[in-house]
């Protein structure tokens, strides 16, 4: 050791050990302060600043466990200790939704599990406001990890915590303190009201013991598939009014990231992670944030940006940095969900709507062409730009004066909240996959034929909506219906027929699954083998993702085509562009089989129409007495 080292080592142990442990404390402070309003999708650009961070907290855990019993003397209280931990917790979550790995999310796990079963902000927080709200505030969060890793008996149990922690605290401190804690709770509620245990029988995430391995998908002929895209990156948002949610976290969104990860097969939660440190603290083996605990058997998950009623800039901004981030054999998912506008024209004499809403946006797409060069050129000349609108306007012409959007805040703030067609068409230069759940998703169609380098893929949903759920139900008392679909698609079926969990037995159920996932795989292997298929959806059926979405929406589009309600309403019926093969279309006889199979077994049939006789198998329910 040379002399500088012993120099510095002595100077070091002269200072007290809780002075250092106070600079270590306001060292992390700084740094945590730093990365926490730091945006979360963007690609591998703020690692280092993880890495930094977490390494100074690995200093700061690893100081007060060598120091306990000093620190305590010194004046060191247990809700501090746990502030460190949760403050790694929130560090575990923050990366995992910068990264989508699911290691991050156990790890946070485990940190928030352990300050709960060591009640390190229980003492004295009915008697410290200030540590009330830490505690108030730990809860939520680990409410919100036990959400997205699907562990519903702590989300249970933390959800009876919170609701009592608030009713002491609004008798102990004044009521007007605790109202947004109320709406908390009201919120949490709600959300399970909805996204029930029947939602929940089969993992949302892809399962390599329930879904096709990727290994086994059929695969497209070359010359019909001229790329093999994968899913790498996904845009996810939400916005209805008065819908469900917690936090910023959407029942939408929620389902459509589960969605999007790999259902780990049992190796993710058996790690040593649970297993105390000395002194009842955590062990120091759980601040290493590089030990690898995720299943070795998976891939990644794809990156996710979850963005809860975003700004257009924030919207293009968050797309634009993915775009630029792809991977040369990326695919990038954009999910919106929301109400809106399909656009309004009006003739000169104000008599009537000559164009429908997509034909007005192709129209303006086809007079102001957005050229890859950045140019701007003008094939026809637009009212607008004439001197004289009427001389450009013949009898009969209808002046556009406003296009179909997507609504994401009040309407009082313009197109400022607005996301129009128009606005995703320049990141259609990178191949986009895009899935629109509104009442105003017609207006996306203009899309397709306008893309500027690679053509969408587009999933829209029906412009009404038939209701589910109770007959009371709001609209979005438990998800959209295209969502709940492509998410979890027998659970629709069965909410399309007015089923719920406690209508359903659970061998019936396991039937109709297995009579669902043997058709979904015949589809899938009919559109890999259709002469006919567009290269648009070529390119995506090796990715198992989009696979399943695609294959879903089949499903749905059949379900709401032969069902008695919706049949022959075409305002009902979800779209997608560009078409697919006649091979999967809703009255060829193979879907009507598979739609009259399952409504046999839920006793449903008559609420379907078949135009064709359509033959049962005589063991259709043997799977049900079995």
């Amino acid at each position: 050791m040379s002399q500088q080292q012993m120099n510095n080592n002595t100077s070091s142990s002269n200072i007290p050990v809780s002075e250092r442990y106070w600079t270590l404390v306001d060292k992390a402070d700084k740094k945590f302060s730093k990365i926490r309003d730091l945006p979360y999708y963007e690609r591998n650009r703020y690692d280092t600043y993880f890495y930094k961070v977490f390494k100074v907290y690995t200093q700061l855990w690893k100081f007060q466990q060598e120091n306990r019993q000093k620190l305590v003397e010194a004046g060191l209280k247990r809700w501090e200790i746990g502030e460190i931990a949760s403050r790694i917790g929130q560090l575990y979550y923050g990366q995992y939704m910068r990264t989508s790995e699911a290691s991050y999310l156990s790890e946070a796990y485990i940190f928030y599990e352990a300050i709960l079963t060591r009640e390190y902000f229980k003492e004295g927080s009915f008697q410290d406001f200030n540590l009330a709200n830490k505690q108030l505030r730990f809860l939520a969060r680990f409410l919100m990890v036990c959400l997205v890793l699907n562990r519903r008996e702590m989300v249970h149990q933390l959800v009876n915590l919170l609701k009592m922690l608030v009713d002491e605290c609004k008798r102990t401190f004044q009521d007007t303190d605790f109202k947004e804690w109320k709406l908390v709770v009201q919120e949490i509620v709600r959300f399970l009201k909805a996204d029930t245990a029947f939602m929940n029988i089969r993992p949302l995430r892809y399962s390599l013991v329930l879904d096709p391995h990727p290994d086994v998908l059929p695969h497209v002929a070359a010359p019909v598939a001229r790329k093999n895209l994968r899913l790498r990156d996904a845009v996810l948002s939400s916005y209805h009014h008065n819908e469900v949610k917690f936090s910023e976290l959407t029942l939408d969104t929620f389902r459509m990231l589960q969605c999007l990860e790999w259902e780990p097969s049992g190796s993710f939660y058996l790690s040593a992670g649970g297993k105390n440190g000395q002194n009842g603290a955590l062990g120091s083996s759980r601040i290493n944030h590089s030990q690898d605990i995720a299943d070795p058997t998976l891939p990644p998950n794809p990156r996710k940006a979850v963005l809860y009623r975003p700004s257009l800039t924030h919207f293009i901004a968050v797309l634009a940095t993915i775009c630029e981030e792809l991977p040369p054999d990326g695919v990038l998912l954009v999910y919106l969900s929301a109400s809106g506008t399909t656009g309004h024209t009006l003739s000169p004499s104000g008599s009537g709507t000559c164009f429908n809403a997509a034909e007005n946006i192709t129209r303006d797409f086809q007079s102001h062409t957005i050229h890859s060069d950045g140019t701007s050129t003008s094939s026809m000349s637009s009212p607008s730009n004439s001197p004289n609108p009427s001389a450009s306007q013949k009898k009969g012409d209808c002046i556009s004066y406003h296009t179909g959007c997507l609504q994401f805040g009040n309407c009082g703030s313009g197109g400022l909240n607005c996301i129009y067609p128009s606005d995703l068409i320049p990141f259609t230069r990178r191949p986009l996959f895009i899935i629109i759940e509104s009442d105003a998703s017609e207006v996306f169609k203009a899309i397709s034929g306008a893309e500027k380098g690679e053509r969408a893929a587009l999933l829209l949903s029906p412009n009404c909506s038939f209701p589910i759920g109770s007959s009371d139900a709001s609209r979005h008392s438990v998800g959209s219906l295209l969502t709940i679909f492509l998410t979890a698609p027998l659970q629709a079926f069965c909410l399309l027929l007015g089923i719920s969990g406690s209508d359903i037995e659970m061998d019936t159920y396991k039937h109709a699954e297995s009579l669902l996932s043997s058709s979904l795989n015949d589809w899938g292997l009919t559109l890999a083998t259709s002469d006919n298929l567009d290269p648009v959806w070529a390119q995506i059926l090796g990715d198992q993702f989009l696979r399943r979405f695609l294959l879903r929406f089949i499903f749905c589009r059949a379900v709401l085509t032969l069902f008695v309600q919706t049949y022959n309403k075409e305002e009902f019926h979800p779209e997608c562009m560009p078409a697919l093969p006649d091979a999967v279309s809703p009255r060829t006889s193979a879907f009507q089989t598979a739609v009259v199979q399952l409504a046999k077994l839920f006793h449903a049939t008559k609420r379907f129409v078949f135009t064709e006789a359509i033959p049962l198998p005589d063991d259709i329910n043997s799977g049900t007495r079995s």
